[in-house]
């Protein structure tokens, strides 16, 4: 993939695993990510309706390709337990060419 615009990472914290898991495996299924990691351990701190609160959550790292992005957000949010959650979507300007290639063609059947 010599032009590694189309690249993206798309993060989103979770309440748990199962959630993580459940929502990773419909994204790879849909073919709208072509990896999805899920970080355990993560401590969220924020502030939500004039309070500061506290929550043990799961981070998933979805690689994708931004043509994709919008079903990925839809797919998502629709999926997705919290009322608002976290979707911050972030280009890849650079990194392994086979990995940026592997990302733009998880679609095709080969992959």
């Amino acid at each position: 993939m010599g032009d590694t615009s189309d690249a993206i990472i798309v993060y989103s914290t979770v309440p748990d695993r199962d959630t993580g898991e459940r929502i990773a495996g419909q994204l790879l299924e849909y073919r709208l990510a072509a990896c999805v990691s899920l970080i355990p351990g993560v401590i969220s701190h924020y502030r939500w309706r004039g309070k500061v609160e506290h929550a043990n959550e799961v981070l998933m790292m979805i690689k994708a390709r931004a043509r994709d992005y919008p079903r990925l957000e839809s797919a998502l949010r629709s999926q997705h337990p919290y009322e608002l959650p976290e979707i911050i979507m972030v280009p890849v300007s650079g990194g392994l060419a086979e990995y940026l290639h592997w990302i733009d063609t998880h679609n095709d059947e080969a992959s």
